[in-house]
This record gives structure tokens, sequence and C-alpha cells, in this order.
């Protein structure tokens, strides 16, 4: 049946007459004709809803609507069908219970800064307990040769580290040439130009090669493992794992971790080759120090010290990393968004405890001489 919708202005009253179905289809185009009209004069409006034959619910919010519009006013509804008016009873219910409680209230900057402390707080607090979980596991894991995954600690060497020396390689050489190639400009000017065996001998053991390591593993490894172990979790590997009776720690975490700290003094081992000798080429070209000068000068000058030093920082830094990548990929959410964006937290969050963990150390092995 055909809808129809009139309006009429007798004097005060406003008479809004309608005809036929009124559905979702309709209410647009009567709501902008009920826009345009002048209703200054009017004081009370009849809504009449003696000649409709189908009234659904999004009709009947547009009624409410009105009723709303015109509250400063007399507003009837004139209508014989009690199918239709416990419909807008119904409606005006559910839509008053709604503003009362579903209406968001608006938050003082004071509650503000206490949610955000108290979901740091939450968040610190998970991460307590999977380190604790995780060191229960390792002792348990420990205690027995037969405990240890072979198997899956070689897969995740070759996974993380093995595949990971071709850009770690390209990276320290690459910061080893544009290192010595600033710094020679610089030692030119005062003829100190054999100097540069010591400041990159020293930087590149100590400091470059290990955090440009961990950096460029973080975000290779380190998202790996988050972006592995969360989609395992939204297809409910894990859960599964645990229904027949694995222990997802023994079986995903502790070997990923193992294999890391294994794998990352290696790696800085190759980045301070590739760093060093992306310097001797440098030097040989820019400075006209030759490969065998270059050499003896590191050995005598650049205690072995210093090397150990960026070698032990290794093991550390790849426990970092594997352990934020693992914790971020265990709380996604079951949606594919989560995924994103615990894997880009992972990464950040790892490069920001690889540096506070140097920092740390730096700040102690000057303490203690070495």
């Amino acid at each position: 049946m055909e809808s129809l919708f009139n309006t009429e202005i007798e004097g005060n009253n406003l008479i809004l007459k309608f005809m036929g179905e009124i559905t979702l289809y309709h209410v647009a185009e009567y709501e902008n004709i009920l826009n345009r009209l002048k209703t200054k004069s009017v004081t009370n409006v009849i809504i009449d809803l003696d000649d409709v034959s189908y009234l659904d619910t999004t009709a009947a919010i547009f009624i409410y609507n009105i009723e709303e519009k015109f509250s400063s006013i007399t507003v009837k509804i004139q209508c014989i069908n009690q199918n239709y008016l416990s419909t807008l009873a119904l409606v005006k219910s559910n839509i008053a219970n709604y503003k009362e409680y579903a209406t968001p209230q608006e938050t003082t900057f004071i509650e503000k800064i206490g949610k955000t402390f108290y979901d740091y707080y939450a968040g610190f607090m998970a991460f307590v307990e999977f380190f604790g979980k995780l060191f229960a596991t390792h002792l348990n894991y420990l205690t027995s040769f037969k405990n240890i995954r072979y198997k899956e600690i070689a897969f995740e060497i070759n996974e993380s580290a093995i595949k990971a020396l071709g850009i770690v390689s390209l990276t320290s050489f690459l910061i080893g040439l544009v290192i010595a190639y600033q710094s020679a400009y610089q030692l030119k000017l005062y003829g100190a130009n054999i100097y540069i065996v010591d400041m990159l001998g020293i930087s590149i053991f100590r400091e470059l090669a290990p955090v440009i390591t961990a950096i460029v593993i973080a975000g290779r490894s380190g998202s790996a493992f988050t972006a592995q172990i969360g989609s395992m979790k939204i297809t409910q590997e894990i859960d599964a794992m645990r229904t027949m009776g694995f222990e997802p720690f023994a079986f995903l975490v502790l070997p990923r971790i193992i294999a890391l700290m294994i794998t990352m003094p290696i790696l800085i081992f190759v980045a301070d080759i590739m760093a060093i000798f992306g310097g001797i080429i440098v030097a040989n070209i820019d400075l006209s120090i030759s490969p065998e000068l270059f050499l003896d000068r590191l050995s005598r000058v650049v205690a072995a010290k210093h090397f150990f030093v960026g070698i032990a920082k290794g093991p550390f830094f790849a426990f970092l990393i594997a352990s934020i990548g693992i914790y971020r990929g265990l709380i996604v959410k079951d949606d594919t968004q989560s995924i994103g964006f615990n894997t880009t937290k992972s990464v950040v969050e790892a490069i920001f405890a690889v540096i506070v963990c140097d920092a740390i150390f730096s700040i102690a092995f000057t303490n203690l001489g070495i």
C-alpha cells in the first residue's frame, strides 16, 4: 500500500496525518518535509495514525522524535490500533532506559589520569606474572636434559639467527662505513688519522655492534614472535595445546628465548667483524691507512675487554627482546587488529628495553672500571 504524509496548519494546530505504510524507506523524506514547516505559531500538534496500515520500529522512533521536537507544547497521538500504540510505548520506554543507563558520562581530568595509571599498573602486574611463570617453567625445564626440546631450539636458531645474518651483517657494515667516514673528515683536520682505529674499535665493540644488532633482531625476530603466537592464540591453537596436556611455555616460549640467547652473541660477533671491515675500507681509501696497519693498531690499543663487554650484553638483550615479543603475543585479543597493535608495541618496547639495559650496563661497567 502506498505511503502518504499530509501536513496541515489550522490556526494554532499542526495536524500530521500518516496514511498507508510508514517504514524505514519513508522516514527520511517525511523528516525533510517536517523540517521545512514553519511552526512558530503552533501550540498543539496532532499526530493522526488512524489510516496507517503498517508501522515499523524506525517509524515509531521517528514519531517519538516528533514528540521530543515539540515537547514544549501539547502533542496528541490519534490512533485506534492498539498494536501501534504498544509499539510506540515500547520504543519510548527503551529509549528512556538507553538515555538513563547507556549515555556515557563525561570523565574528569583526574579520572583520566587515574585510569591511565591503573592501566599501566595492570599491564605491569600482568608482565610480572608472565615473568614469574616464565622463571618457574624455566627452572622445571632445566631439571632434566630430557625436558629440553633440542629440535625446537635448533629450528628457532635457524629462524631467528641464521636467517638474520644477512641483514645484521649488511647493517653493521654500513654503520661501520658511515661512522668511519664521518670521523675521518674530522680527524684529517688535526692530522690524527691513526686514531680512527681507537675510536672505531672501542665504540663498535662496546656499544654500536650490540645495540644495532639488538635493534635489528627486535624488529625482525621480536615482531615475528608476537605475530606467530598471536595468530596461534586467535586460532585457539594454544588452548588446544593446553587441552591435550602440553604446556605452552615449554613448547612455545622457552625454545624461542633459549635460541635467541644462544645466537645473539654470535650475531654481535659477526656485527663486530662487518663494522670493523667497513671501517678498514674507509680508513684505507680516505686516510691512507693500510688494512695491515689498521689491524696491528687495533690489536695493540683496543683491549680485549671491550670486545667481551659487547658480547656479554648479547644474552641479556636477547632475553628482553624474546620475552617482550612473546608476552605481547600471549595477550593478543581475538581480532586481527590486535595482532598489528601488539606487534608494533612489542618492537617499540623491546628497543626501549634494550636501550635502557645498555645504559645500565654502561653505568655499571664504567663505575667498575671495566
